[in-house]
């Protein structure tokens, strides 16, 4: 299926524009070092042959314990404010994002919400939240907590990555990585699932015609009815 048609709405912000795939924050704890989009992707995205990707939400669930951020963090890159007084986020609360990811529309639900992972969830892409106070640390004291960060990072298999809900540091270039790395398992997803389904149409055993010739002769000469 072709995503050829932009989806109805606002254009996409400048800083949602997506064009070549965002870096990491540090070598020491990332997922990917690549500077450029899957090969299969690269090639879906010029064709606009992307199926239902650009169409379709994708989910990013940010969790964390209570008042560690969450709100702040989302509210700072959707809205780019900082509210300093919030009242706590009770159960789940969601934005909306629109990008333009390799000439592609792409949209990202965002939500948040305070207690563990739960398991209807599937397909989305988790950020784990850990509060620090920079102001409130000593130098020494945040270059600790970011190695022992980094170090569960690489535990979990996950990127790390420093940002500041306040300042606004490394906000956009953060979710800007989320958005390309879960665009990308998208597309590959539908590619995946597209060419399985052609796999599967003509898997069954081939039909073998018997009878006499002049039944099989027969049989060759064309139907009056419609056949597609």
């Amino acid at each position: 299926m072709r995503s050829s048609l932009m989806p109805l709405g606002p254009s996409v912000s400048r800083d949602r524009i997506i064009t070549s795939f965002p870096k990491w924050y540090t070598p020491d704890a990332c997922l990917q070092f690549k500077e450029h989009f899957h090969g299969q992707v690269n090639a879906a995205c010029q064709r606009r042959n992307t199926g239902t990707v650009g169409l379709s939400l994708s989910k990013v669930v940010v969790v964390g314990d209570l008042f560690v951020g969450k709100t702040s963090l989302i509210h700072r890159f959707c809205k780019n404010v900082f509210d300093r007084d919030y009242k706590a986020t009770i159960g789940v609360d969601f934005e909306i994002e629109r990008f333009e990811i390799a000439g592609i529309p792409y949209s990202l639900q965002m939500q948040w919400l305070e207690d563990a992972l739960r398991e209807n969830e599937p397909g989305s892409c988790f950020v784990f939240l850990v509060g620090n106070k920079k102001d409130l640390l000593s130098r020494a004291a945040c270059e600790q907590v970011e190695v022992e960060a980094m170090h569960l990072a690489n535990e979990m298999q996950a990127e790390y990555w420093s940002v500041s809900a306040k300042t606004g540091e490394n906000v956009n270039a953060f979710f800007s990585r989320v958005a390309a790395l879960a665009f990308e398992q998208s597309v590959l997803r539908d590619l995946e699932r597209r060419s399985s389904c052609r796999l599967q149409v003509g898997d069954g055993d081939l039909i073998r015609m018997e009878g006499s010739p002049s039944e099989t002769q027969e049989s060759k000469r064309p139907s009056s009815l419609g056949c597609c």
